[in-house]
């Protein structure tokens, strides 16, 4: 069973950066889309960003120019680097895809889909 381990969240003041990386593990054959959610206290689950396979990208409105979504397949490997941090960006992100092809023997695959990570804490303080 593939597992997604986010890293980096922390407390940073307002406009300053914060680089989150979240790692797929497991006998990986491929990943389709990789995303980031966040949910703040009180609120629901957002989309954040996007990144599928091809590295095609698409990102909530609100972040738009701040955040940026990259992937290292090689890796299994999606990073979220968040510029000019606001108060509302405090939130718990979590690490998301649809689909992971793990590879459990040979020629035998197995199709895990809609997998979260556990969250990492990012707060912004004015």
């Amino acid at each position: 069973q593939a597992q997604l381990v986010e890293a980096g969240g922390g407390l940073v003041q307002v406009g300053g950066s914060l680089r989150l990386s979240c790692a797929a593990s497991g006998n990986i054959f491929s990943i389709n889309n990789m995303e980031w959610y966040r949910q703040a206290p009180g609120k629901e689950r957002e989309l954040v960003a996007r990144i599928n396979s091809a590295g095609s990208t698409n990102y909530a409105d609100s972040i738009e120019g701040r955040f940026t979504i990259s992937r290292d397949n090689a890796k299994n490997t999606v990073y979220l680097q968040m510029n000019s941090l606001k108060s509302e960006d405090s939130a718990v992100y979590y690490c998301h895809t649809d689909l992971i092809v793990v590879q459990i023997a040979k020629g035998l695959r197995v199709h895990e889909r809609d997998t979260w990570g556990q969250g990492t804490q990012v707060s912004v303080s004015a």
